[in-house]
This record gives structure tokens, sequence and C-alpha cells, in this order.
């Protein structure tokens, strides 16, 4: 009986011991594809995510908490990022989760997080309506959207003159909505510039021959694609040897493991994009934290590492502003906060939930600060926040 005593009293003292644990902990569900043709998209945002978490503990956590990051493996599959945020929501009580990988996934965690009542937050799931007419009061964008990058790189290229343009982008929601903001942005600004072609693509597209075939055949100055990932290394390393020579302007031009697994720099140089996040912002917040997490890691915060580890840090405001995890006080105090940190000031608009940035444009050059082995960034100059906003009246949002 003493023995069965022990044994009920252990049990008793390990579940308080695990409650005060939980009590003491703020968990946070990075949904990510962690797994298939977009993994080193997804570990890349995770890591993030990660070391924002390992920057706030180490200055004594979240209102006194340690900061928690659960990976989801999403699969790039909305149902499986549903299911599994759904079992840790009902399990586990997590109230905050994060993704940068998927439009489509990214759209469905929001519908979750409307109905559960929990946050989610994006800092690369760019496709404008879910900060538009598929709003709610449970998601926020603390970072770009497709109107924003769009309307930057469609500046860029009026700004340059160039006459004629030829459109490739992934057939899905993301795609379209890009596209459809840059030809808004491009009409308005530069009227007598031609768009020659428009193609789409699935995602996950293998063979890019025929699609460089029609752009050569259109004959564009210059080609505009937000395609991502292996989308955008397979349409450069197919399409420029078969004569698709023209200068890209691309959402993504400055992903590191696409320039590397390109394997000749000579396909990218002199291409530019625009983002919000970039290794060469000259500020001092990004120069110290570059210089930190090369110091811990060895390696540097490209890219998709920079911007998850912003918009963490920046919901971290939020949960301090707001002094508790309490979902609905979180809302309350993230919205119309402004964020001053590695990528300039970012201001969370309450008419939508979609941060004001400004975006930050750069070259692939040859000779850069960061790497001696391959092209890389040169230096960023700014897009105001002012010049790529939408007006609130005009995003479609209706926030509940």
């Amino acid at each position: 009986m003493r023995k069965l005593f022990g044994l009920i009293a252990l049990s008793v003292l390990l579940a308080v011991a695990g409650t005060a644990a939980a009590q003491d902990t703020i968990k946070i569900g990075a949904t990510e594809p962690l797994s298939g043709t977009f993994k080193d998209i997804g570990e890349r945002y995770l890591e993030g995510v990660v070391y924002a978490a390992k920057v706030i503990n180490e200055s004594g956590g979240l209102l006194g908490k340690k900061v928690e990051v659960i990976p989801i493996d999403s699969e790039l599959k909305p149902d499986v990022a549903t299911r599994k945020a759904q079992n840790l929501i009902l399990k586990d009580g997590v109230k905050f989760f994060c993704g940068g990988t998927g439009s489509s996934v990214g759209a469905a965690m929001s519908q979750l997080a409307e109905k559960q009542n929990v946050i989610m937050f994006t800092y690369g799931m760019d496709a404008s309506s879910m900060t538009g007419e598929k709003c709610n009061k449970n998601f926020f964008r603390p970072g770009g959207s497709t109107d924003g990058r769009s309307f930057a790189l469609a500046q860029l290229i009026a700004k340059k003159g160039y006459k004629s343009v030829g459109i490739i982008a992934q057939d899905y929601s993301f795609g379209k909505e890009a596209v459809a903001a840059f030809k808004k942005k491009l009409a308005e600004i530069a009227p007598r510039t031609k768009i020659v072609a428009e193609l789409y693509h699935p995602a996950g597209t293998k063979d890019y021959a025929p699609y460089a075939s029609q752009l050569i055949a259109a004959k564009p100055e210059v080609i505009f694609t937000p395609n991502w990932g292996n989308d955008l290394t397979l349409l450069l390393k197919q399409g420029r040897p078969m004569g698709m020579k023209q200068k890209v302007f691309s959402y993504y031009i400055n992903d590191e493991v696409m320039i590397k697994t390109l394997g000749d720099d000579r396909l990218i140089v002199g291409d530019m994009g625009a983002e919000v996040y970039v290794l060469s912002i000259p500020n001092k917040k990004n120069q110290e934290f570059v210089q930190k997490f090369y110091k811990d890691k060895g390696y540097y915060p490209t890219w998709l590492r920079g911007k998850s580890y912003m918009a963490t840090m920046f919901w971290a405001e939020a949960v301090k502003k707001a002094g508790t995890t309490d979902v609905a006080a979180v809302i309350k105090a993230w919205e119309g906060l402004s964020y001053d940190g590695i990528a300039g000031t970012w201001t969370m608009r309450a008419c939508d939930h979609q941060a004001q940035t400004p975006y930050w444009v750069v070259e692939i050059v040859k000779n850069n600060k960061f790497f001696k082995q391959h092209a890389f960034e040169g230096p960023a100059t700014m897009i105001p926040a002012k010049d790529v906003s939408v007006p609130c009246e005009q995003t479609g949002c209706k926030m509940k």
C-alpha cells in the first residue's frame, strides 16, 4: 500500500510540475513545409522563429515566461496544417501560430484561428486577399504582401524606363494576386509599358522549356516573376541556356539556396528584387543582428531567417504590450503598434492587420560583402511604406 500511495503521490507531483511548466511557457506553433520539395524554405523560416525565441529567452523571456517554438510540418497542405494545429490547440492549449510558406496554407490557418479564437501570423504568405476580402481579427501579417512587393517592383521597372515586360507566375492564389497587383501598378505609373506575355504554370513544375520558349518569342525587355524556391531555380537554370537573357525582376531573387543551386552566377547577376528584409539593410540594428547571428551560427541570417525573426519579435512586442497571453488583449495591443527593428519601422494597421513596411531593393552582384563563393545582394535602397501602401478602403477587408 505504501508503494501504491507513493506512486500516486509521485504522479500528482509530476502532473502539478507539468502544469506549472506549461504555465511558465508561451508556446507558438510554426507551420512550415519541413519535408518535400520546399523543405529548404520551411526550415529557414523556422530557424528565424527559433532564433527570435532564443533572443527573447536570453533576455529574460516574454512576460517572464520562456517562449517555446513547436515545429509543425504542413507538408504544404492546408488540411494537414490545420489538423495538426487543431490538435495542439485542443491538447496543449496553444494560442499562437505562425508560418511563411504557402498562401493556401495561410488562408486555411486563418480560418482555423478565427474558429478557435487563437492568433495566426505570417511573415511570408503574401497573397493580399488574406488581409483583404478574407481578413479576420485573428490573422495578422507582420511582413509583406503581394500588393506591396508587386508595387515596389513595378515602380522599379517604370523608373528604369523599360517599355515591355514578360510575366511568368505559379498558377495559384499567390501567383495570380502578385501578377494582378503588378499589372495594376504598372498601368497606373507607366501606361505605355506593354505586357507582351503572361504565363502561369503549376507550382512544382519540372519542365520550363515550353514557358521559356514563349517568353523568348515574346521578346520582352525584362521579365517579372513572383516565383519562389525550386520554381525560380528551374526557370533560370533551364531558360537561360535557351536564350532567355532578359533581366529578371523577382520577388525572391536573393534566395541564397537558389543562387547556389544554379551553379553559375552568370544566370542571375544583374537581376533585381524587392524584399521586406535583406542582409544589406544599412541600419545599426540590422548590422548588429547580422553580426550576432553569424557569431552564434557561423553563417548569415539570409532572407527567410531575417523575415521570420523580425515578425516574431514584432509579435512578442504585442504580447509584451498586452501584458498577458489573452488572445483578445493581444489582438487589441497589436493593432496600431509600431516596431522599430532590423528591417526598419513596421506598423500594424488596425483596419486589416497588414503591417505597413518599407521594401528594400537589391541587385544581385558578383562582388558582395557576404559571400565570396557566389553572387549575392548588393547595397539595399529603401522604398518607403507609404509608396507601396494600399488604402484600407481598397483592400476589401471588412473586419468583424
